[in-house]
């Protein structure tokens, strides 16, 4: 082994210290300088000793070389011999490499700091935040429900930790979201599964977390891999609300998560959301109302204004406030029984638009008895679907069709998807039949015998990019409208879309109602990051078990055309088991943002209903 010599040894030395950064590199100009202002005044003290003139001592001709070294331009005002004039300039010369030097290594350190702070990388402070971590387009829909939840609140702050440059990400989400109002956002470039970047989010004081799921291949083991680097932290951890992909993959989520995270199945709240709207037109733009903070929100509060009641004299119990369920020993259930009591122990299950309007009605509620139809419920028949188009969760649709269903009931599936019709054995209502079809070709389209189905759900192709699958998609959705339209048949149309900005779009073609998956996920995190109670209360929405949301014909409930208040329409619904929660006009059915829909109307409200107008409800089928 060849000697290591001391050269080598020394070199390496000053190699590893200049490594240190910018403080060591001044360090060593420090000496540098000193090691010039020594030599200058040694040299001084040598050639001209008696120089300047007034200068005595060497403590003196210590400072003038220091004020040459630093100050070069000193030496034009030096008069003397030739051997003081020549040290002076030798020094001032050495003087401007150092002071070149030392502003040179200023302005890159500061730079170097000025960078790292863009990239956002310093540790927030805030406390009562609301974390987000990753990256998705539900991000905008979030960042813009939450700064509508906290328009009345000063301080509130969002603070979103993704692998972006941080002012590209607060560009970003001002130019989809706009004005935030009095909430303040706060970014940071980090990865959300490294828990050292974590730290930067002061997690510990902060409200909540929601993990996003990422776009991209396999985007749940990114969003197990965040949940994993925060249940490694050590002290106090905020509720956690995550979104996923599959359901097939909940339960490694919930053991890397723990109990406490909500975990919200992205794929399975979108499919069943598309069969039911698919079944009650409308229903897509009620959850969606009932999801963000616009208008009427869900509240659970004490049900002690209302104890000692049962559940159907309950109905009248609120003003302005639409009670439409119980949550009991922490079990949820929405439109109980009518003779259900109310216990003090009960919490109620509201629509209001602010908690502040939630107040007990003062008095009776006037009922017009004569406008109050009393009619039976229609069979339960068999139907005829038609699905157009094949995705990854299309087998999931169909199972939950499947249970909504009659027995007898026929779904045929039109597509070119490779896939299409694969994995749905063991079927109980639905007869499937596949046909190999270009969904945007017109005579492909009319040779199915659209005029057969009640119903029609159009899928988006996940073989496609999400802009290029909506494109599609409004082309096959004219197609149909204009089938409609030159054929005189009538079928409900539901259609599946990935960007909310198309719906404006898909408006022209009057679809019965269009599903933004993206856009409800993103709604019902932001909903779960403010109250993870709501959790169970949509999880039985969504469910087909129990009670879920109908738009039914308003003639089934009052007379059409019959003036009356909601309070009667409230009475009529509980005569039948059910909880009436608003009401859809059909003139306004085409009409964004709410398209004919009212949900928590006040119970004097006075209305018309006429005979292609809907009333909502809670009901068991």
């Amino acid at each position: 082994m060849s000697r290591v010599t001391f050269r080598e040894r020394a070199r390496y030395w000053f190699d590893n210290t200049m490594s240190k950064g910018t403080a060591s590199l001044i360090g060593w100009l420090a000496v540098v300088s000193v090691a010039l202002i020594l030599v200058v005044t040694g040299l001084t003290l040598w050639f001209a000793p008696r120089e300047p003139d007034g200068v005595d001592g060497a403590g003196q001709v210590l400072w003038i070389a220091l004020m040459h070294a630093l100050t070069p331009s000193k030496v034009a005002s030096d008069k003397g011999t030739f051997g003081y004039m020549a040290v002076m300039f030798a020094g001032s010369l050495g003087g401007i490499f150092i002071v070149s030097m030392l502003v040179g290594l200023l302005s890159n350190g500061l730079k170097q700091r000025v960078d790292k702070l863009r990239r956002g990388r310093s540790r927030i402070v805030e406390s009562g935040h609301t974390v987000v971590l990753g990256w998705s387009d539900q991000l905008f829909t979030i960042v813009g429900e939450l700064a509508k939840a906290h328009a009345s609140q000063r301080g509130s702050v969002i603070a979103v930790l993704a692998e972006h440059d941080k002012l590209a990400m607060e560009e970003e989400i001002r130019e989809h979201v706009g004005d935030l109002g009095r909430t303040r956002l706060v970014c940071r470039t980090g990865r959300p599964t490294e828990p050292r970047d974590l730290e930067l989010m002061n997690l510990a004081a902060a409200r909540s977390v929601v993990v996003l799921s990422p776009e991209g291949e396999d985007p749940d083991a990114h969003v197990i891999k965040i949940l994993l680097a925060l249940a490694k932290r050590a002290g106090v951890h905020p509720p956690v609300v995550a979104a996923l992909a599959s359901g097939r993959n909940l339960a490694a989520a919930r053991l890397a998560g723990g109990p406490d995270v909500h975990l919200v199945d992205s794929d399975d709240t979108a499919s069943r959301l598309i069969v039911q709207s698919s079944r009650q037109s409308g229903m897509s733009v009620v959850c969606m109302d009932l999801l963000n903070f616009d208008d009427g929100e869900i509240y659970l509060r004490p049900a002690s204004e209302v104890a000692g009641q049962t559940y159907g004299e309950a109905l009248h119990g609120y003003q302005s406030a639409t009670l439409i369920g119980l949550r009991r020993d922490g079990a949820i259930s929405l439109n109980p029984a009518m003779d259900t009591p109310i216990t003090e122990a009960d919490q109620v299950i509201l629509i209001a638009h602010d908690d502040s309007t939630i107040h007990p009605a003062h008095g009776a509620p006037r009922i017009e008895e004569r406008a109050i139809v009393a009619t039976e419920r229609d069979a339960h028949e068999p139907e005829r679907t038609l699905l157009l188009n094949w995705n990854g969760r299309a087998e999931q649709i169909v199972r939950y069709l499947d249970g909504y269903v009659a027995p007898g009931s026929v779904l045929e599936v039109a597509a070119d998807h490779p896939k299409a019709g694969q994995g749905l054995d063991g079927l109980r209502n639905l007869t499937v039949n596949v046909k190999d079809c270009d969904t945007t070709d017109r005579y492909a389209l009319e040779s199915l015998g659209l005029g057969l189905f009640q119903h029609v759900i159009v899928l988006s192709d996940d073989r496609f990019k999400p802009h290029h699958a909506d494109t599609r998609t409004l082309m096959t959705l004219l197609q149909l409208r204009d089938m409609q339209q030159t054929l005189g048949e009538q079928y409900s149309i539901v259609s599946e879309m990935h960007d909310e900005n198309n719906r404006s779009l898909a408006e022209v073609t009057e679809a019965d109602d269009i599903v933004i998956s993206d856009t409800v996920i993103g709604l019902l995190l932001a909903q779960l990051a403010e109250n993870q109670h709501l959790a169970d209360v949509f999880g039985y929405l969504f469910d087909s078990r129990g009670s879920e949301i109908y738009p039914r014909p308003a003639s089934a409930y009052v007379e059409p055309g019959v003036e009356v208040g909601f309070s009667t329409v409230v009475e009529a619904a509980r005569r039948r088991g059910e909880t009436a929660i608003g009401y859809r006009t059909a003139w306004a059915r085409n009409n964004p943002p709410h398209y004919g829909i009212v949900l928590n109307p006040a119970k004097t409200e006075r209305l018309s209903l006429g005979p292609h107008d809907s009333v909502i409800v809670l009901s068991e089928r």
